[in-house]
C-alpha cells in the first residue's frame, strides 16, 4: 500500500467518526421513541404518566417518527464525501420536512398535553423558544440552499440539527445524575434540560465558525499560490 493509499484511507475513516456519534446520541431518544409506539399500539391502561399520550396519540407518534427520521438520517450530512454527492440533495428533501414535523409537533405538544410533573414552566418556555428557532433555521437553510448560498445552507441546517438532538445531549446529562442522585431537584432537572440544548448550539456554533475560518484560509492561500 502506498503512503497516498493509506492517507486517503486513514481519511475515510476519520470521516465516519463524526455520524458515528451522532448515530450514538440518537440512539437513547430511538429507543425511548420505539418503546413509546410499542406501548401506544398495545391498548394500554391509562396512568398519570402516559394519559396525555393515549388520549391524543396523533401529534407523540408524528413526533417520534420525525424526530427518529431526522436524527439518524440527518448524521449522515456530516460525512464529507457524501455531501459531494446526489445522495446529500435527496436526504435533505427528505430531512426538511421531518425537521419541521419535529418541530411543529413539539410545540403543539408544548402547548396542548398537561405539563407532566417533574416539568416546570422554565423548561417549557425554553422548548417554545428551541421549537421556533429550529423551524426559522429550517426555512432559512431552505432558502439559501435555493439561493445556492453554500455558506449559509449548512450552517442554518447544523443549527436546526443541533437543536434536535437536545434529547440525546439530555439523556447524557440527566440520566448519569438521576442513577447517582436518585431524584433530582426541580433547579437540577431544569439545568440539565435547558443546558443541553445551550451544549449543543455552542458546539454548532463554533463548528460553524471553525468551518468558515479554514474555508477563509483555505481561499487566501491558494489566491497566494
Amino acid at each position: 500500500m502506498t503512503t497516498t493509499q493509506a492517507m486517503t484511507r486513514s481519511t475515510s475513516r476519520r470521516e465516519w467518526l463524526a455520524p458515528a456519534g451522532l448515530l450514538l446520541l440518537s440512539a437513547v431518544p430511538a429507543i425511548a421513541g420505539s418503546v413509546r409506539l410499542t406501548e401506544l399500539a398495545s391498548d394500554p391502561v391509562v396512568t398519570e404518566a402516559n394519559a396525555r399520550f393515549v388520549t391524543q396519540p396523533l401529534p407523540v407518534v408524528v413526533h417520534i417518527i420525525c424526530v427518529t427520521t431526522y436524527s439518524m438520517l440527518g448524521a449522515f450530512q456530516f460525512v464529507p464525501s457524501l455531501r459531494r454527492r446526489r445522495w446529500h440533495r435527496l436526504a435533505g428533501r427528505v430531512l426538511a420536512p421531518a425537521g419541521l414535523g419535529v418541530a411543529l409537533t413539539g410545540l403543539w405538544m408544548t402547548t396542548f398535553y398537561d405539563l407532566p410533573a417533574h416539568d416546570n414552566m422554565v423548561v417549557n418556555g425554553a422548548r417554545y423558544v428551541v421549537g421556533t428557532a429550529m423551524i426559522v433555521s429550517i426555512v432559512l437553510g431552505v432558502r439559501a440552499a435555493l439561493r445556492r448560498d453554500f455558506v449559509n445552507h449548512p450552517a442554518w441546517m447544523m443549527r436546526a440539527y443541533a437543536l434536535a438532538m437536545g434529547a440525546g445531549t439530555q439523556a447524557l446529562l440527566l440520566a448519569p445524575a438521576t442513577v447517582l442522585l436518585g431524584t433530582m431537584s426541580p433547579a437540577a432537572y431544569t439545568t440539565g434540560m435547558v443546558g443541553a440544548w445551550v451544549i449543543n448550539v455552542a458546539f454548532a456554533e463554533w463548528l460553524i465558525r471553525r468551518r468558515r475560518t479554514g474555508r477563509s484560509t483555505g481561499g487566501t492561500a491558494r489566491r497566494r499560490v
